[in-house]
């Protein structure tokens, strides 16, 4: 399944935002930094405060920051939330039915989605940090490391090198 370029757009300007905590951040520095032009960087920010992911100080000294914390929002929220905008009640005449199968298909791929959160993807290429040192972060994290799945089609080689990357 392929996003849309505004969906991953969308994403990457959610955990820049998570990532910044709760400090207001520019739109103008969000397109910068994510190399996205600040037209598009605009427009997807609209969709994303209409949508209640983000929250805009308007002015001078204003920006964008998360309208909730990064752990209640989930990914497929937001990818239903770009993706489905203006879809609605499109499916006319004898397409219809193939419509409903892709609809189907999306949601299934979606709801994978919904098991993971915006602090799971900000967190994701972290450096893992040390709890037992002094002054360590105490903040639970979900083990990135995954055993490849009976049958998955992975022979010694790949499963060799999917355990150096994580080891």
């Amino acid at each position: 399944m392929r996003l849309n370029k505004s969906t991953s757009h969308a994403v990457r300007i959610l955990v820049h935002c998570a990532k910044s905590e709760d400090e207001l951040v520019k739109v103008a520095e969000i397109a910068r930094r994510l190399d996205i032009t600040q037209q598009n960087t605009f427009k997807i920010v609209h969709l994303l405060t209409k949508g209640g992911f983000l929250g805009s100080v308007r002015g001078r000294n204003g920006g964008v920051r998360l309208a909730r914390p990064a752990a209640k929002i989930r990914i497929g929220d937001v990818v239903r939330s770009i993706e489905l905008t203006g879809t609605e009640g499109m499916e006319t005449g004898r397409d219809a039915g193939l419509n409903d199968i892709v609809d189907d298909a999306l949601e299934a791929f979606i709801s994978v989605l919904d098991q993971h959160t915006l602090a799971d993807m900000a967190d994701a290429g972290q450096p893992p940090t040390d709890t037992s040192a002094p002054g360590g972060s105490k903040r639970p994290g979900k083990p990135r490391a995954r055993a490849p799945l009976a049958g998955s089609g992975r022979g010694a080689r790949g499963a060799q090198h999917a355990a150096e990357r994580q080891g």
